[in-house]
């Protein structure tokens, strides 16, 4: 799904707000998302997962064209859990209570 299909996927299921408004709203969603993870922050939705912010050390690396070493300098990357019940949905486990998430 893309952003555009979730804009259109939310207006749809509610036609109260218009389009531009539902794109308003997902763009803060993305918009709060991006500076907590910026703030070093994490993220938890539950039932969805939770997004943090990883720091990677300064290292080595090659270069794959020439083989060539080069520095690869140390870098925050984010990195999403996937929660309890998206896993249980993913793989076709049903527990009691899982009316949260609902197609």
């Amino acid at each position: 799904m893309t952003k555009s299909e979730l804009i259109l996927k939310l207006a749809e299921l509610n036609p109260h707000l218009y389009q531009s408004h539902a794109e308003q709203i997902v763009d803060t969603i993305f918009e709060e998302i991006t500076k907590a993870l910026a703030n070093g922050s994490r993220v938890e939705l539950r039932g969805f997962g939770a997004f943090s912010v990883k720091s990677r050390k300064a290292r080595m690396g090659r270069n794959p064209r020439t083989g060539e070493t080069v520095k690869v300098d140390d870098k925050r990357v984010p990195f999403f859990k996937i929660g309890k019940k998206m896993h249980e949905r993913l793989n076709g486990i049903v527990s009691d209570g899982d009316d949260d998430m609902k197609d």
